[in-house]
């Protein structure tokens, strides 16, 4: 009855919402990168920079907007990296995209220390606050879960809407998905696979430093070492979970998030005195793995995916 009383509460589904909204930017960012043919394991170290960078920004003095602007194009910087390693040079996109997060995350740490060498604990900054929206906030338990959010969520399920029109329903998403499928055919009508790749993964990198923000800006007000803890990673299986597609990879993240908050709470009953924390912890993921394990069998990976593409070759 815990349980169930705990799935049936307002409060639990709005954590969720509230847990996904992260994952929800980065996981977009990182399947228009792989769409495009470009698997980005930077997401991990560019989440880190967004964090940092857009904490930083508003914590020196710059508007909450100005600083998601900020950690979106420090994470934007990033991905041109990536990008110019990757895609004219054809460097391997496993090893760039980990050397990416190592030298993303490096960065943040360093310049804290650089920033704020005598602070102990992190300093704290007025984040964005829940807006409750007129008469939808009165759904019972729907309207406290979706609308009564920070805008920084509204705007990652608007996110969520423009990557899926413009994959789906426009020439430059059409584009895209070639790109990553049939690269050849995309030179043969005279586009640029190059610029595309590019495009792609600085836009998609833009969105993960922007998930990244939400935890300092949205979820927290200070920016503080590991905060990040691995979601990179997990936006990549949800990619994969959602068969490179917008609204399942949306379904992913808030199942992951449902199962977050989930193990939060059951530490809270009395399963908590007897079952050991780690138990709980463990919960999200296993139960992710095993979700992940039966989607994955019928998804459709891009054909071209981290496959270096140079003009004229067949």
């Amino acid at each position: 009855m815990e349980i169930l009383d705990i799935l049936l509460s307002a409060s639990f589904w709005a954590a969720a919402v509230r847990i996904a909204s992260p994952l929800i930017f980065a996981t977009m960012g990182e399947l228009i990168c792989e769409r495009a043919g470009v698997l980005n394991l930077g997401i991990e170290g560019i989440m880190v920079v967004g964090a940092f960078a857009g904490w930083m920004a508003v914590y020196a003095g710059a508007g909450l907007w100005v600083g998601v602007g900020v950690a979106m194009a420090a994470g934007m910087l990033f991905g041109l990296l990536h990008a110019t390693l990757t895609v004219p040079f054809g460097l391997s996109q496993h090893v760039v995209g980990l050397g990416i997060t190592l030298l993303a995350t490096s960065a943040a740490y360093y310049a804290y220390r650089l920033a704020l060498p005598e602070v102990t604990s992190p300093p704290r900054i007025i984040p964005f606050q829940p807006y409750e929206v007129p008469l939808l906030s009165q759904i019972p338990i729907l309207g406290q879960a979706l609308f009564n959010q920070t805008p920084l969520t509204y705007l990652a399920f608007v996110v969520v809407g423009i990557t899926a029109f413009v994959l789906y329903r426009t020439p430059l998403g059409l584009a895209l998905r070639a790109a990553g499928e049939n690269p050849s055919a995309v030179e043969a009508q005279g586009l640029p696979v190059t610029s595309l790749r590019m495009g792609a993964v600085i836009v998609g990198s833009g969105l993960m430093a922007v998930g990244g923000a939400f935890l300092t800006m949205s979820a927290f007000d200070s920016f503080f070492f590991e905060m990040v803890n691995g979601r990179g990673w997990i936006c990549i299986a949800l990619v994969v979970f959602g068969a490179w597609r917008p609204g399942k990879a949306l379904l992913g993240a808030l199942l992951f998030a449902a199962f977050d908050a989930l193990q939060i709470r059951l530490q809270q009953t009395g399963l908590g005195a007897i079952v050991p924390y780690q138990v709980f912890l463990m919960i999200p993921y296993i139960l992710s793995i095993l979700a992940l394990i039966l989607m994955s069998r019928r998804a459709e990976v891009p054909a071209a995916l981290m496959v270096p593409y140079n003009r004229g070759e067949r």
